[in-house]
C-alpha cells in the first residue's frame, strides 16, 4: 500500500481518519472506478452505519460471479423458463373456456398492468444486486428477507411434481417408437375362440385407457397408494438425471442446453401448425377458438383466471427470473429484456393455441364422422326391423356417402315424427360444435386428446415422437429456471461447490418425488399443482412489489434504474409499481382465497368399473396435507420478520456480497472486518470536504432525505452515496 495513504497514516498517527472509502480511493493511484469504486454514505449528523445501496457499479469482471457468455444465452434462458407446459395446455383451455378471442382482451390488459412491470422489477433487482432471491430481499428490506426463503420453498414444491410431468413425457416418448401407436386401439383378450375387448377400455377410449391403466396404473382413490409404479419411477429417474446434467455447471452448462431446449419447441410448433392446417377440420377448430363471446368479458372469473395465467406464465415470484438476471452485467438493458420476453411468451401462447385447436378441430371432425356412421347404422337397423318407416328418410340421402348435413336433416325429421318415443331410439345429434366445446386441459389435453388426434395422422409415430420431445424440452427449460432459483441463493449464502450442491439437490428431489410415482401419484400431482404454488406465490410477489415501491421508494428505485440503464424508464412504471400492480395483486389474493373457500377441496378419481373419472373430496389427512403446503411455503415470511424485528437473527444486510468485497479497493483487503468498519465510520462530514467531483442531488420519496448520485467522466455507470435508514436502502 502506498505510504501516503490514510490507512498508513492511521497506523502511525493518533489523528482520526476522516475520509470515506470513496475519498480514500480518490487519493490512490489512478484507478478504473468501474471496477473498483464504491461510495458509502452516513446519515446527516449521525455516526450510525448506513448500508450501501448496491455494490460498485461494475465489478462484474472482479467479483468472480459467473456471467452469461452472450446476450442470446440469457434471453433464451428467460424464454425457456417462462415458456413452459402451461403455454401449450393451459392457455388454449382458458381461451376456449372464457370466450375465445374475447379472452385475449383481459389477458393483454393484465399483461400490461401487472405482467411486464413486475417482470421488469424482478429483472432489475436481480441484475443490480447480483444475488439470488434470498440475498436480493435481504438487501432491499431485511425484515422481509423471508420473501426469498418462501420463493425457494415454492420452487422446491413445484420442481418436485413438475419433473414428474417430464417423466410422463419421457415414457410416452419411448412408447412412440412403434407402429401402430400403443394407444391407437383397445387391447383385445382371447377367451378361447372369442375375442373380447378390455371392458375398461371399451367404456372409455383407447387413449384414456392407456393413460390411466397402462401408464399410471392408477388406483381408485388417494387413500389407496398401490405401491410404486416402476415404469414411472424409471422415467422420473431419467428426468432428474437430465436436469442434473443441465444445471451441474451452473449457467455455463444450462446456457448451452437452452440453445436447443428453448428453440426446438418452436420448430415443432411450426411443423404442427403447418401439418395441422392441412388436415380436414383444422379451420373449424381455429374459427371456433377465435370466435369472440364478448359477454364473457363481463364475468369476474374471466379476469381472475387471466390474471393468474399472466402471473404464472412469466414465472413471477419463483426466483428463477432474479437468479438468471443476477448473472448479467449491470448496464444490461433489462427494460428491453422484460418487454421482449413478455411479448415472446404471449406470442408463443397464441402459436400453441393455433396448433392445439387446429389439431382438435381435426379430431372433432373425425369423431363427428364416426358418430354419424355409428348412428346411421342404428337407423338402418331400425329401417330393416320396421321400427322406422322408410318414408321418414329424405329421398336424396345416400347411406353409403352420408355427410354430416344429411345426417342432421334426417335426425331432425325422425325427432319431429317420433317425438314421444324418440329417446328410446338412442340416437345422438352428432353436432360438430359439441365436440369442439369439450374443453380439456393439462394432462387431459397432452396425454389423451392430443394423443388421440395423432393416431389419425399419417406417419403418426413420427408426430408423436416430435410432440413428446417438445414437451420434454419445454419442461426442461422451466426446470432449469426452477433449479437455478433454488441453487443460486444457496450458493450465494454458502461456500459450496455447485456440482456437489446440484447432485445433492437432485438426489433429494428424486427421493421425495417417489410420492408422485406411486399408483396414486397423479392425485398428489394435482394436489401440489392446486395448493403449493398458487396463493404463496401471489403473496410473495405482492411483498416484492411493496418492499421496492413503498419501503425502499419508487422514486429512488427509478433513479437507480436511470443510473444503471443510462436512461430513465417511462413514468408508466412508476404508477404501476406504486399503485396499480399492488391493487391488482390484492384483488387477486382476495379472489383466490374466495375461490378456495367456495370450491370444494377434492380431486378427480378414476373409477375403473365406469371407465371414467369422478370428483371425490379429500380425506381429512389429505386436506391437512394440502393446507400444510400453503402454510409451510408462507411460514418463512412471518418467522424472518419477527426474528429480525426482535434482533434474534442477523438482518443479513451487513454481509458483504462477493461483489461488495471485491468491488472495494484491493489495498485494504488485509484489514479485519471490525477494523474496517471503524475506519469507515470515523468520517465526520463536517470536518473535511470530500475531494470527489461535483454531484447532483436527488430527493427521495419524502423529499427530505438526499441521495447523491455522482457521475464519473462520461460513463453512464455511477457510484452511490445513499442517505436514509438502513432498512430503506437497496
Amino acid at each position: 500500500m502506498p505510504k501516503n495513504t490514510k490507512v498508513t497514516q492511521r497506523e502511525h498517527s493518533n489523528e482520526p481518519v476522516t475520509e470515506s472509502v470513496a475519498d480514500l480511493l480518490s487519493l490512490e493511484h489512478p484507478m478504473d472506478y468501474k471496477s473498483s469504486q464504491m461510495s458509502m454514505g452516513l446519515s446527516p449528523g449521525s455516526t450510525a452505519p448506513v448500508k450501501a445501496l448496491l455494490p460498485s457499479p461494475d465489478p462484474d469482471a472482479e467479483d468472480g460471479r459467473p456471467a452469461w457468455n452472450n446476450k442470446l444465452e440469457y434471453i433464451l434462458a428467460q424464454v425457456g423458463f417462462s415458456v413452459g407446459l402451461g403455454n401449450v395446455w393451459r392457455f388454449p383451455y382458458l381461451c376456449q373456456k372464457n370466450g375465445g378471442g374475447a379472452y385475449l382482451v383481459p389477458y393483454l390488459i393484465l399483461l400490461i398492468l401487472i405482467g411486464i412491470p413486475l417482470f421488469f422489477l424482478e429483472l432489475a433487482v436481480g441484475q443490480r444486486i447480483r444475488r439470488g432471491s434470498i440475498g436480493v430481499w435481504n438487501y432491499v428490506y431485511p425484515r422481509l428477507g423471508g420473501i426469498g426463503v418462501s420463493s425457494l420453498m415454492v420452487c422446491g414444491f413445484v420442481g418436485l411434481y413438475y419433473n414428474v410431468i417430464i417423466g410422463w413425457s419421457i415414457f410416452y416418448f419411448f412408447q412412440s417408437f412403434q407402429y401402430p401407436l400403443p394407444w391407437a386401439e383397445c387391447p383385445i383378450h382371447r377367451n378361447g375362440t372369442q375375442a373380447v375387448v378390455e371392458p375398461e377400455c371399451e367404456k372409455s377410449s383407447a387413449t384414456t385407457y392407456f393413460w390411466y391403466r397402462q401408464a399410471l396404473n392408477i388406483t381408485s382413490s388417494i387413500d389407496d397408494t398401490g405401491g410404486l409404479n416402476w415404469k414411472m419411477t424409471l422415467s422420473l429417474l431419467v428426468a432428474w438425471i437430465m436436469v442434473c446434467l443441465a444445471v451441474i455447471k451452473g449457467i455455463q452448462s444450462s446456457g448451452k442446453v437452452m440453445y436447443f431446449s428453448s428453440l426446438f419447441p418452436y420448430v415443432v410448433l411450426f411443423c404442427f401448425l403447418v401439418r395441422g392446417l392441412m388436415l380436414k377440420g383444422a379451420v373449424d377448430g381455429i374459427a371456433h377458438m377465435f370466435t369472440p363471446k364478448l359477454e364473457k368479458m363481463l364475468e369476474p372469473q374471466v379476469w381472475r383466471e387471466a390474471a393468474t395465467q399472466v402471473f404464472f406464465a412469466l414465472g413471477l415470484g419463483f426466483g428463477g427470473v432474479i437468479a438468471f438476471s443476477s448473472y448479467n452485467k449491470r448496464d444490461n438493458n433489462c427494460h428491453f429484456d422484460a418487454a421482449l420476453v413478455s411479448i415472446i411468451n404471449f406470442l408463443t401462447s397464441i402459436l400453441a393455441t393455433l396448433v392445439v385447436f387446429a389439431v382438435l378441430g381435426f379430431k372433432a371432425n373425425v369423431m363427428n364422422e364416426k358418430c354419424v356412421v355409428e348412428n346411421a347404422e342404428k337407423i338402418l337397423g331400425y329401417l330393416n326391423t320396421g321400427v322406422l318407416s322408410r318414408e321418414l328418410i329424405p329421398p336424396h340421402i345416400n347411406f353409403s356417402h352420408l355427410s354430416s348435413q344429411d345426417y342432421a336433416e334426417m335426425y331432425a325429421v325422425i325427432k319431429t315424427v317420433k317425438e314421444e318415443n324418440f329417446a328410446q331410439l338412442g340416437l345422438d345429434p352428432c353436432i360438430l360444435e359439441d365436440e369442439l366445446n369439450k374443453a380439456v386441459q393439462g394432462t387431459g389435453l397432452a396425454f389423451i386428446a392430443f394423443t388421440e388426434a395423432m393416431t389419425h395422422f399419417p406417419a403418426s409415430p413420427f408426430w408423436s415422437v416430435m410432440f413428446f420431445f417438445m414437451l420434454i424440452n419445454l419442461g426442461l427449460g422451466s426446470m432449469i429456471g426452477t433449479m437455478t432459483g433454488i441453487t443460486t441463493p444457496i450458493l450465494d449464502a454458502f461456500k459450496i461447490r455447485k456440482e456437489i450442491l446440484c447432485v445433492v439437490c437432485c438426489i433429494i428431489a428424486f427421493l421425495l418425488g417417489l410420492l408422485f410415482v406411486l399408483r396414486s401419484g397423479n392425485y398428489f400431482v394435482a394436489m401440489f399443482d392446486d395448493y403449493s404454488a398458487g396463493l404463496p406465490l401471489i403473496v410473495v410477489v405482492i411483498l416484492e412489489n411493496i418492499s421496492v415501491a413503498w419501503i425502499y421508494g419508487t422514486k429512488r428505485f427509478m433513479q437507480d434504474l436511470e443510473d444503471m440503464l443510462g436512461f430513465r424508464p417511462y413514468s408508466f412504471y412508476f404508477y404501476m409499481w406504486k399503485f396499480v400492480s399492488p391493487a391488482v395483486l390484492v384483488l387477486l389474493i382476495c379472489a383466490t382465497v374466495i375461490e378456495m373457500a367456495v370450491s370444494p377441496a377434492g380431486y378427480n378419481a378414476w373409477v375403473e368399473a365406469e371407465g371414467s373419472d369422478r370428483f371425490q373430496s379429500y380425506p381429512p389427512w389429505a386436506l391437512a396435507m394440502a393446507y400444510a403446503l400453503i402454510v409451510v411455503a408462507m411460514l418463512p415470511l412471518p418467522i424472518v420478520f419477527i426474528a429480525r424485528h426482535f434482533s434474534l437473527i442477523s438482518d443479513g444486510s451487513n454481509k458483504l456480497s462477493v461483489s461488495y468485497r471485491k468491488g472495494m479497493m484491493k489495498d485494504i483487503s488485509n484489514l479485519e472486518e471490525q477494523d474496517e468498519q471503524r475506519f469507515i465510520l470515523s468520517k465526520n462530514p463536517s470536518e473535511a470536504p470530500s475531494p470527489m467531483p461535483a454531484h447532483r442531488a436527488y430527493l427521495g420519496p419524502g423529499g427530505t432525505q438526499e441521495m447523491t448520485n455522482t457521475n464519473y467522466g462520461t460513463s453512464t455507470k455511477t457510484g452511490y452515496q445513499n442517505i436514509g435508514s438502513p432498512e430503506s436502502e437497496l
